[in-house]
């Protein structure tokens, strides 16, 4: 078995050396990013166990057992990471830039696309507009000792198992499985908020550069029946069940207060606080 683990290492180093970033080819990049982007889910499905005693979506998008933030920003670190080695102490200091970093971009480009917050930290001390803060900058810095030091060696090893054209495959199917969902996600959200606003007349910011074009859309019968059948405001809220939006006069909003009659997870597990 070992034997086989070095040689299809050696064969995916040989078949991708012209293509490579930091010494890491296209496709395990692309496959740590769907490996941690599952391992994240995991992780952030015992976290919503664990402090709010329930078990609820955590993922990115529609279908899929993915939260990205993960993957991204594991793929990113691995590569940032790899001028800060040195010791404990440099992958402390790159971690906590790095994760902060990916953290505050993904948070950006989720409000800019999605028009939705997937976290706020405006309650916090030391936050940076709501989408970092110094504690979770902490945590992506110790993070990042034990994903070099510990966790990353056996994924490694766990991928070194796989010949580099069957990986190939795996992961190009898992890339374009997640790409779809993305698209899906992305179009069904439009909908869900522009559904969200129409029947609950709310003034949101952002949404209306979209809102006419996909109430119109919502309009057509066909279209309709499609949307509310497979985008209801159940499973949209039970697949994101922490979404915030802003309201025009900079109030942030859970879309779970605004559907108060719908349970936001799929069962509790034992109460915690309000849950």
């Amino acid at each position: 078995m070992e034997a086989n683990v070095l040689q299809n290492k050696a064969k995916d180093e040989k078949t991708n050396k012209k293509f490579t970033i930091m010494g890491f080819t296209i496709t395990r990049l692309l496959a740590y990013f769907v490996i941690y982007s599952i391992i994240g889910f995991v992780i952030e499905t015992i976290f919503g166990l664990v402090t709010k005693g329930v078990i609820e979506s955590r993922k990115s998008f529609l279908y899929g057992p993915f939260c990205a933030i993960y993957g991204l920003g594991a793929v990113v670190m691995l590569i940032g990471l790899q001028k800060f080695k040195k010791n404990n102490y440099t992958l402390f200091f790159g971690g906590f830039l790095i994760g902060s970093l990916v953290e505050y971009i993904v948070s950006w480009i989720g409000e800019i696309i999605f028009h939705v917050k997937w976290w706020d930290y405006s309650n916090f001390a030391f936050n940076i507009n709501g989408r970092i803060c110094i504690w979770f900058s902490l945590f992506w810095g110790i993070l990042a000792i034990y994903l070099i030091t510990h966790i990353h060696p056996k994924i490694d090893h766990f991928l070194d198992r796989f010949s580099p054209k069957m990986l190939a495959i795996i992961t190009i199917t898992f890339v374009i499985m997640m790409f779809l969902d993305w698209c899906i996600s992305s179009f069904a959200l439009k909908m869900f908020f522009t559904r969200l606003v129409n029947n609950y007349h709310l003034e949101l910011q952002d949404v209306s550069t979209y809102q006419e074009k996909y109430t119109k859309l919502y309009e057509n019968e066909t279209v309709k029946l499609i949307v509310d059948s497979l985008f209801s405001d159940e499973v949209m809220l039970k697949t994101f069940p922490n979404l915030k939006v802003t309201s025009k006069d900079g109030e942030i909003i859970l879309v779970k207060d605004i559907l108060s009659h719908i349970q936001p997870y799929y069962f509790k597990v034992f109460p915690i606080g309000e849950e």
